[in-house]
């Protein structure tokens, strides 16, 4: 066995003794044969973002053949809302490398996310997977560089509450079993996410814990690792598949909704991002930030205000976005500081002599630490279009490399301050802002639609029917008329408990 599949959790990667993107229909065919496996689920989103699901149990190796290589029909209208019934047959086929074995059937089943085309073999256009794909693809067509991102996964676990240790109210962060109630569910969920080929970096409980109603809320985060767009893409849908499952198979209830209740911490689905050219990380530069990592960080500051179309899909997510909580108002970046639309996390481009003095025993290498800097976007949240948001996010790195003053306008936004302290308020009147409403989100898209359409990644279609969505929340006021009605706002949230 290879030392790349040695320690590798996916059972298909150390038995096949191959990386997943390796994996031809043949590998698939063995592995179920070897295997005995008796199922084979297709898996696919649909317009609501979550994944749906075609279950095949295998007959023969003809059928299995026949699933693997022709893929399946699906109604398209009712899997997206821009599909018309009378032209809505669409083929799912699926995707190899993506295979992994099911942690919770029953019967020994593997599951494979599937790519939508229509009726004459050509990708769906519209479909968000396919979008992705062609932002990346224009991209790296462009500027010459891939796109490597991760996400952070916040979510709530809500179950009966406990006397038994109870953490402080809102004090939740990296506290540890037992003042952590769902520490094992956590983990058993990153367990499971590894071996369906999931990247994983850590998992940790969050800033939000209180109980209310008898009900004990806590929040939890899973980090990711950056990897190419399209797998971190596929990778997120997976994780919310798995963490949903296993809160129903404890008896627990899980929500990636933005808001959870008033005057607590909301979840958020913050993105890192780097650009990578010849294998080597181009967000640093000599031990510094590096001009194509600012001129990335213009582009998402400029495309911000249309990002939360993706990114911010329903009216409590914007109960989230308010001022003076880690969520971001203002469109601007920093080092380090939380309450920033694109931050600049704590890296180690100066070396890392820690190591030493923590361990005298160690001798120094000459690793290269500078690959692992990321830039986070942190306005998105669990409601997010995960292919879209990434999309979206990919068209704004190319757009701020393409900008001639990509460069002046990040210096321009760049903050080292505490933004909302008193004697900073000029400072905060410069700065403009993300929008308030599904209502002028749909605004902001339409505005910038233009930057979305170049080069044909996005279609006018998916661009109106976006737009359409957000308008019928008919929210354009909403967040000032109820925000303090506590009883209106909580509507709102178990309205969109489920969403994402």
């Amino acid at each position: 066995m290879t030392v790349f599949t040695e320690l590798n959790p996916n059972p298909l990667v150390q038995y096949l003794n191959k990386s997943a993107e390796e994996f031809t229909k043949a590998d698939i065919i063995k592995y179920i044969e070897d295997h005995n496996i008796e199922m084979v689920n297709f898996r696919y989103t649909g317009g609501d973002g979550r994944l749906k699901t075609l279950n095949f149990v295998i007959s023969s190796r003809d059928h299995l053949n026949s699933i693997l290589t022709t893929g399946e029909r699906v109604d398209g209208s009712s899997l997206f809302p821009f599909i018309q019934a009378g032209s809505s047959d669409l083929y799912v086929v699926p995707r190899y490398r993506t295979a992994f074995v099911n942690p919770f059937s029953d019967v020994p089943a593997l599951d494979i996310l599937c790519s939508y085309y229509n009726k004459d073999g050509e990708p769906l256009e519209s479909s968000p997977e396919y979008i992705l794909r062609k932002a990346h693809k224009a991209l790296k067509e462009k500027t010459g560089y891939t796109f490597n991102v991760m996400g952070e996964l916040e979510y709530y676990v809500i179950s009966e509450e406990e006397d038994l240790f109870r953490a402080v109210d809102q004090k939740g962060y990296h506290e540890s079993f037992p003042f952590a109630k769902w520490e094992q569910l956590r983990t058993e969920a990153m367990t499971a996410m590894a071996k369906a080929g999931c990247l994983i970096k850590y998992g940790h409980s969050e800033v939000g814990n209180f109980s209310q109603d008898g009900k004990l809320y806590e929040q939890n985060e899973i980090e990711f690792m950056p990897t190419n767009l399209e797998e971190a893409a596929d990778q997120l849908v997976i994780a919310k598949w798995i963490l949903r499952s296993l809160a129903y198979k404890y008896g627990v209830t899980v929500t990636f909704a933005p808001k959870i209740t008033v005057g607590k911490a909301g979840s958020g689905l913050h993105i890192h991002t780097k650009l990578v050219k010849d294998g080597k990380n181009q967000m640093v530069a000599n031990g510094k930030l590096s001009d194509t990592a600012r001129k990335a960080i213009a582009g998402y500051l400029e495309l911000a205000p249309s990002l939360t179309a993706f990114g911010n899909s329903n009216p409590t997510s914007y109960f989230r976005l308010v001022p003076h909580q880690e969520a971001p108002t203002n469109i601007c970046w920093g080092d380090r500081n939380r309450s920033v639309l694109v931050r600049v996390p704590l890296g180690w481009t100066g070396g890392n002599s820690m190591i030493y003095h923590a361990n005298p025993l160690e001798k120094p290498t000459d690793d290269d630490l500078s690959q692992l800097q990321t830039v986070e976007f942190r306005c998105p949240d669990g409601s997010a279009d995960i292919y879209l948001l990434l999309a979206g996010l990919t068209v704004a790195a190319r757009h701020g490399l393409e900008m001639k003053d990509a460069l002046q306008k990040a210096e321009k936004t760049y903050v080292d301050v505490n933004i909302f302290d008193e004697k900073n308020k000029e400072r905060l009147a410069e700065l403009n802002k993300l929008p308030v409403s599904c209502w002028e989100s749909a605004a902001m898209l339409e505005q910038q639609a233009e930057i979305y359409l170049k080069y044909g990644v996005f279609s006018q279609g998916v661009i109106d029917g976006v737009a359409r969505k957000l308008r019928s929340y008919k929210d354009e006021h909403l967040r000032e008329e109820i925000s303090c009605k506590k009883e209106k706002i909580m509507s709102l949230v178990e309205q969109y408990f489920h969403c994402g």
